[in-house]
C-alpha cells in the first residue's frame, strides 16, 4: 500500500463538490492536501480547513499548474494527485433551430477536462519521478476524473462525453508510460452523484430535492444519488492499492443513461 500519511497531495477542483470531497478524505488519512482551483474565496477557506495550501490555477496553464506542484512539494514529497477539476456545456450538435454546436465551447470544454486533465498528470508525474522510490520502486499514484458519460452520453453532452471518453482512453497508456518511473495512474467514473450543481440547475421554483430524487431512480440500487464520500473513499483506495494500475472503475449504483 502506498502510505500517504505526511506526504503532499494535489487535488484539482478540490475547492467545492467531489474535488473537495477527496481532499477532506486524504486529509483525514494524514496528507498534506493542495487545492488547485479558481474558485479563490472557497479554495482559501477549505484549504485551511484541511490545514492544506491552496494556488489559484487554471488546470491547463503549465505555468500555473508547475507553482501549484512546487507548492505542495514544500509540505511534503507529492505522492498523489487527483484530477477532479472539469466543466460541462450542454448543447446538441445542431438544435431545433438548426445552429451548429457553438465550436468556441466545445474547444473550451476540450481545453479544461481533457487538455487540462494531462496537463496535470504530466507535470504532477514529473515530479514523483524525482521523489525517493519505496517499496517495489513505487513513487506515487494519480487518479483521474472521467464519467459514465464517457460511456452513455446523453443528448446535449458531445463535448462533455469526448473529454471524458478521452480521458478514460488515454489511461492505460499513461499507465504504461509511466511504469518506468514507479507511478500508477487509474480513473473513476462517477454517476450521478449529490453535488451543488443540481441546485444550480433547478429552474421554475422545482424543489432541489425532488430533481435528486428523480434522478436518482434510474440507479439500479440504491435508488439514489451518490454520496460524495462514496466516492471518495474509492479514489483513496485507487491511490494507495498498489496493485490498483490502469484501470477505469465506474462507481454509479449500475445506472445506464437514457438518451436524455
Amino acid at each position: 500500500m502506498l502510505d500517504l500519511n505526511g506526504a503532499s497531495a494535489l487535488v484539482t477542483g478540490g475547492a467545492s463538490g467531489l474535488g473537495l470531497a477527496c481532499a477532506q478524505n486524504l486529509a483525514a488519512g494524514g496528507a498534506k492536501v493542495l487545492i488547485a482551483d479558481l474558485n479563490e474565496e472557497e479554495g482559501n477557506t477549505q484549504a485551511t480547513a484541511l490545514g492544506g495550501m491552496f494556488v489559484k490555477a487554471d488546470v491547463a496553464d503549465p505555468e500555473q499548474m508547475q507553482i501549484a506542484i512546487e507548492t505542495a512539494g514544500e509540505m511534503g514529497p507529492l505522492r498523489a494527485a487527483v484530477n477532479a477539476a472539469g466543466v460541462g456545456h450542454a448543447m446538441r450538435t445542431v438544435n431545433r433551430n438548426g445552429d451548429p454546436f457553438d465550436l468556441a465551447e466545445f474547444e473550451k470544454v476540450v481545453r479544461i477536462n481533457l487538455i487540462g486533465t494531462f496537463n496535470s498528470t504530466r507535470l504532477a508525474a514529473s515530479a514523483m519521478s524525482k521523489t525517493e522510490a519505496l517499496t517495489d520502486g513505487e513513487r506515487g499514484s494519480i487518479v483521474n476524473f472521467a464519467s459514465v458519460a464517457a460511456f452513455d452520453g446523453q443528448i446535449g453532452q458531445a463535448a462533455y462525453s469526448a473529454t471524458k471518453a478521452g480521458i478514460a482512453g488515454m489511461t492505460l497508456p499513461i499507465a504504461r508510460d509511466l511504469s518506468a518511473i514507479g507511478v500508477r495512474v487509474n480513473t473513476v467514473a462517477p454517476g450521478l452523484f449529490d453535488t451543488p450543481i443540481y441546485d444550480k440547475m433547478v429552474a421554475g421554483g422545482r424543489d432541489p430535492q425532488e430533481l435528486k430524487d428523480t434522478l436518482g431512480q434510474s440507479a439500479l440500487f440504491p435508488k439514489r444519488l451518490g454520496f460524495a464520500d462514496e466516492l471518495a473513499t474509492l479514489v483513496s483506495e485507487l491511490l494507495t492499492n498498489s496493485y490498483m494500475n490502469g484501470e477505469t472503475v465506474r462507481i454509479d449504483a449500475g445506472v445506464r443513461l437514457p438518451p436524455k
